[in-house]
């Protein structure tokens, strides 16, 4: 996680090839901890998922956090709360990004006082999950500050194209809305860890699933600065294409569909690096078992 890294002036920052699945207006967030104590305490803002990450930014100018950066990777321990009195919330730690303007670890608590948290929540945890099959055991490289021009974000980015397939439900149905127009800006930097569609594009990561470039977000491909299509001629939603192209990751859609299954919301943590099953032995001949027992064996076994 890093601190005031996320935002410019007059709305939030993101990567290039970066998405904003879910917006929020109107969350409270808090922080607790030893390490959280030049930001400790409550901030109104607004709260991103995407495909990368989760970003809160304040429009308090008077703050000085103005923006929190949430990689999935750094987060971990998550739950949703349900009180009995009070907004719902989502609960977890976060630990610091290097260079990210602050050291250690701390307790976030999000609440959402127009409700929604359950369904962020989970579609958190999601994205967390398929996201971290990209991770491959690598460490993203520390928090860089954006090199080259900062300029607003096309409109694909605003919010997830129709009919993309991530591997989980972009609750829309509960966060209908898109974030103010003018709001979301860009840079040309890719992202630095993975998201719920690609690997990261740092020195020494893997390549995009197969038909897609790196540096190339999936769904389509941001045009350079001022070369943006007129309304109407934006790329394929990313759901056209994965009718042609294969699932992400080059899974086949059976195992998609498998990976979305397994998923479960309910989780009350979400931890990285776990590697996914062996094969299971083989199923032992039901001959070798013998004929099974009588029926009066079965009835004095339940008596």
């Amino acid at each position: 996680m890093s601190l005031n890294t996320a935002h410019t002036s007059g709305g939030v920052l993101i990567f290039n090839g970066e998405m904003i699945l879910l917006y929020c207006d109107g969350v409270d967030l808090t922080f607790e901890g030893q390490d959280a104590r030049e930001f400790k305490g409550t901030r109104r803002g607004r709260i991103y998922l995407t495909t990368h990450r989760m970003v809160f930014t304040t429009t308090d100018t008077r703050s000085s956090l103005m923006s929190f950066s949430f990689p999935f990777h750094t987060m971990s321990n998550l739950d949703l709360a349900q009180p009995i009195f009070g907004a719902n919330y989502i609960k977890g730690k976060v630990k610091a990004e290097p260079n990210g303007n602050w050291t250690g670890q701390c307790v976030f608590k999000l609440k959402f006082m127009k409700g929604g948290a359950i369904e962020f929540g989970q579609a958190m945890m999601a994205a967390a999950q398929s996201a971290s099959r990209f991770m491959g055991g690598m460490q993203p490289p520390p928090y860089a500050p954006p090199a080259g021009p900062i300029y607003p974000a096309a409109p694909p980015a605003y919010t997830p194209p129709a009919n993309a397939q991530y591997g989980f439900v972009v609750p829309t149905n509960v966060f209908p809305d898109a974030p103010p127009a003018n709001t979301v800006f860009m840079t040309d930097m890719p992202p630095p860890y993975p998201g719920v569609n690609s690997p990261p594009q740092y020195p020494g990561a893997a390549y995009p699933p197969q038909n897609m470039p790196p540096g190339q977000p999936y769904g389509g491909q941001y045009p350079p600065p001022g070369q943006y299509p007129p309304p109407g001629q934006y790329p394929p939603a990313a759901g056209q294409q994965h009718q042609q192209n294969p699932p992400p990751g080059g899974m086949s859609s059976a195992d998609a569909k498998a990976a979305e299954a397994g998923y479960a919301p309910s989780a009350p943590s979400f931890g990285y690096g776990a590697s996914s099953p062996g094969p299971f032995p083989p199923a032992a001949d039901p001959q070798s078992q013998g004929p099974p027992p009588p029926y009066y064996e079965n009835a004095k076994k339940n008596n």
